[in-house]
């Protein structure tokens, strides 16, 4: 142990370890989380809820994202996905069987793009205005889990896709 001239001991190792010393360090430590990590894992996340919403749509075409299972037959609107758009969500200016038709259509195309990172800023664009006609429209109490879907299409919108991307693909073959 160090002593000084009155031979009381330093205190430089008690310093290291000081609260602003952790917080600095643990700071620099998640400052250098890849922002493509979380483009990733965004995209796949945000897909995966509207992809699962979608599903519930449609009958005779299957995808579990999941488990990885693939049921395939020509798809149709299914009678419950035009019952809930003409008893429950009730969308103004919009028939039952087009809103239908519209909302399966954006919750599989949508997310497919994203997950491929295609056009990536304009599907997120296209679900955060879904998910904001969502919230409005048809559940106004779901402002929480309505947020954080909003909160992870916003970055998508703003930061792009991350590297692991075809939109990345794509713009590094044109310059």
């Amino acid at each position: 142990m160090n002593t000084t001239l009155t031979g009381q001991p330093t205190h430089r190792s008690a310093s290291r370890l000081s609260p602003t010393t952790l917080i600095s360090a643990g700071n620099r430590a998640m400052a250098r989380i890849p922002e493509d990590l979380i483009a990733l894992l965004g995209r796949f996340s945000i897909a995966a809820v509207f992809w699962k919403s979608g599903q519930t749509k449609i009958e005779g075409f299957a995808v579990d994202l999941v488990e990885g299972s693939v049921q395939l037959g020509w798809p149709r609107l299914s009678d419950s996905a035009v019952a809930l758009f003409e008893h429950e969500y009730r969308l103004p200016l919009v028939s039952p069987e087009l809103g239908a038709v519209l909302a399966a259509l954006g919750e599989h195309v949508l997310p497919v793009l994203l997950l491929l990172g295609l056009g990536t800023r304009f599907a997120a664009l296209g679900l955060l205005v879904m998910t904001a006609v969502i919230q409005v429209l048809v559940y106004p109490g779901a402002y929480a889990t309505h947020g954080v879907w909003a909160a992870v299409l916003l970055y998508l919108m703003a930061r792009g896709p991350g590297r692991i991307s075809l939109d990345q693909l794509i713009g590094r073959r044109r310059t």
